[in-house]
């Protein structure tokens, strides 16, 4: 979905599956005639939107409107952020050249993937997750008795300093060949744990392989109640055992890609 100054973008198709676009232009000036910023946001559906995206600026560009940002809380193509074999597309670096081309004041996205998304980026203003994550936090009766939970020491490093709450990380057991994880240990303080609720925080969730075994081993170790946080959702989340198990009290998440509905999800709006 892509919208300008929060207005929705009328998107159509001609019979032959090409664009057919027609958007009103924003007026762009200010009360001293100086021209205010034009925000496009753009929250992730599908590949085509980045064609949307381009036609849209030159549009825009053409007529006139020169000052222009992105909110793009979610980065596509963010897990393709290295090549280890020839064959591998660099697909994020191509993405964000892109991106950069486009020329935009400012790009602002939502807890990237990795610290590559950001240096690929130009002109990149990242938002950390912090505030909903607090409101997830009060959505499930606030931090007493309430220990963090990061499933790798990536995000450990990512989140524990925002929340002055105890924490524990994970250490996954993974099959390098096919990526697949076998199983999760626990480290940090570890006392923390039995009898109490658990928040799992994180960055994106896919299929939830992670969150499932961090769950399970959270609960061999005596949590009472887990949760989970991630500021990307994609919607094959549906398709995993993370929701079916009965591990996972609730899942929080944003608007950035999340795009269905489920009983157990909980969806903060970005914007």
């Amino acid at each position: 979905m892509i919208k300008i100054d929060k207005n929705d973008v009328n998107v159509n198709k001609f019979p032959d599956g090409t664009l057919l676009l027609k958007e009103k232009l924003p007026c762009g000036l200010c009360g001293n005639g100086q021209q205010e910023d034009t925000v496009i946001t753009w929250l992730f559906e599908n590949n085509e939107e980045l064609v949307t995206l381009i036609c849209l600026v030159g549009h825009l560009r053409a007529h006139g409107i020169r000052r222009l940002s992105l909110d793009m809380p979610y980065i596509p193509n963010a897990r393709q952020d290295r090549v280890k074999d020839e064959e591998d597309v660099f697909t994020l670096k191509y993405f964000a050249e892109v991106i950069n081309w486009l020329d935009f004041d400012s790009v602002t996205v939502l807890d990237p993937h990795s610290s590559v998304s950001e240096a690929l980026i130009d002109r990149i203003l990242v938002k950390t997750p912090e505030a909903f994550v607090k409101k997830a936090i009060d959505k499930i009766g606030g931090t007493e008795n309430l220990t963090m939970f990061f499933p790798d020491e990536g995000a450990c490093k990512r989140y524990s300093k925002m929340f002055m709450l105890p924490y524990a990380f994970g250490i996954k057991n993974r099959d390098w060949k096919s990526g697949e994880i076998k199983g999760l240990e626990v480290s940090g303080m570890t006392d923390c744990i039995r009898g109490r609720k658990i928040l799992i925080v994180d960055d994106i969730s896919s299929r939830g392989g992670t969150f499932y075994f961090s769950a399970k081993k959270l609960k061999e170790l005596g949590a009472e109640e887990i949760y989970l946080y991630v500021s990307h959702c994609e919607n094959t989340i549906l398709e995993g055992d993370v929701l079916t198990s009965g591990w996972i009290e609730r899942v929080f998440t944003t608007n950035s890609i999340f795009t269905k509905r489920h009983e157990r999800i909980e969806v903060f709006d970005y914007e």
